[in-house]
């Protein structure tokens, strides 16, 4: 199996939430789990499946996480400088539209676009990998052909 690369706050979001899942979520399934029960007739018992079904989700997201964080190779950017890779924050601009964009390039499963992670498999982290500030980037994206130009790398 392949390491998977995260930052420490990505490996630390994902420990919680893990810790959040075991410690929290499961006994309170396995609580409304025995409620349920206690209603009788579990072949048309709603509160019964809805509750076996959430824990079904809540088991699976448990293995899901352990199997990531396994795989973890945390990276710090701090240690890092020169051109754009893992673990860089990097401000661009379109030259299009001259709207500035600032991103962190982070691991797939930290990943979230509204709070400006972005993943190291998407298309634009992969076209700004290995370039420098002040080089102009061609990104093929599902709306077309965008062009950036890079203003700025941190690695923080």
């Amino acid at each position: 199996m392949d390491k998977i690369p995260m930052t420490r706050k990505g490996h630390t979001d994902l420990e919680a939430e893990l810790k959040q899942l075991k410690s929290v979520e499961r006994p309170a399934i396995i609580k409304a789990i025995a409620e349920a029960r206690e209603h009788g007739d579990l072949s048309e018992n709603a509160e019964y499946h809805s509750a076996r079904e959430k824990q079904s989700f809540i088991e699976g997201r448990i293995k899901e996480l352990e199997g990531v964080l396994g795989l973890a190779e945390v990276i710090d950017p701090s240690k890092m400088s020169g051109t754009i890779k893992f673990g860089a924050t990097v401000t661009l601009v379109d030259e299009d539209t001259d709207e500035e964009k600032t991103w962190q390039i982070v691991g797939e499963h930290e990943a979230n676009i509204e709070k400006g992670l972005l993943n190291i498999k998407s298309p634009i982290a992969r076209a700004l990998i290995g370039k420098d500030e002040g080089d102009s980037v061609e990104v093929r994206t599902p709306g077309g052909e965008k062009s950036y130009e890079v203003l700025k790398i941190v690695y923080a």
